[in-house]
């Protein structure tokens, strides 16, 4: 979907969009699995966002994609050890289906962030509940914020000013030899208990071109309250990250960024 209210800023829009997500072979187990329909949290902020540009008439062009599947075991579903070529051509080993995720986001940002005879977008925002990982490292309501350096750092302070607390995260050097695959140019995760959401997105890092600021913003726990409402903040769906990103988007169309 695409808003186009002028100025001289292409801003892409990629959000997961899981509609359910069982863990496919690489079966979740049963506690909780119910939640797994708020997977498709980074989709529906995402189409939040746009139509608040368009009601806010930010003057800002930009382009949404939102990448939607189900993630279910079957006779046809993807296997572990299966190698599967994305948009852009780079093929990627499956270890765990239960890392679908990134598969769709690396295929929807190669989209996004393709040179179609108006150039490449100035940025490119990226949300997703993608890691486990990520609640190990940073908790319930914090998400985890990685890309361009100073894009990245700037995105995450925008989070704790509008209340969806946010911090930067690194992409880990020692992740360029785990994410390589003697099969594949590339395999969807690194089989170790470190380090999972950084290697998410370095993983998303390779869609990415060099001259596109961008940042991933993991939201896999402040997307879903499984507790009690506190503050603003209701219980089950919450809506973040979208109040992080519409801000965003107000200051890049303002010039601030």
């Amino acid at each position: 979907m695409s808003y186009d209210g002028g100025g001289n800023k292409r801003v892409a829009l990629v959000g997961k969009g899981i509609t359910f997500d069982t863990g496919g072979i690489s079966l979740k187990p049963g506690a909780k699995m119910e939640d797994m329909i708020s997977d498709m949290a980074g989709s529906a902020a995402q189409l939040a966002a746009v139509v608040a540009a368009a009601k806010l008439k930010l003057p800002v062009r930009i382009d949404a994609w939102l990448p939607l599947a189900e993630n279910m075991p079957s006779g046809s579903a993807t296997r572990p050890g299966d190698v599967i070529t994305h948009y852009d051509g780079t093929t990627s080993e499956i270890l765990n289906t239960d890392a679908e995720g990134r598969l769709v986001l690396a295929d929807a940002i190669a989209r996004a962030c393709e040179d179609t005879g108006d150039g490449t977008p100035d940025y490119l925002i990226e949300a997703a509940t993608l890691t486990g990982a990520q609640l190990v490292a940073l908790g319930n309501r914090t998400a985890g914020v990685m890309g361009s350096d100073e894009f990245r750092d700037t995105v995450a302070e925008i989070g704790r000013e509008v209340g969806e607390p946010a911090w930067a995260m690194p992409l880990l050097e020692e992740h360029e030899e785990e994410i390589k695959s003697p099969v594949a140019d590339i395999r969807n995760v690194h089989n170790a208990r470190t380090g999972g959401m950084s290697f998410a997105g370095l993983y998303l890092s390779r869609f990415v071109p060099e001259d596109v600021e961008w940042v991933h913003l993991d939201v896999a726990g402040p997307a879903w309250n499984g507790g009690s409402a506190y503050g603003y903040t209701p219980k089950r769906a919450t809506g973040a990250p979208a109040r992080t990103i519409i801000e965003t988007l107000t200051r890049i169309a303002d010039g601030q960024l």
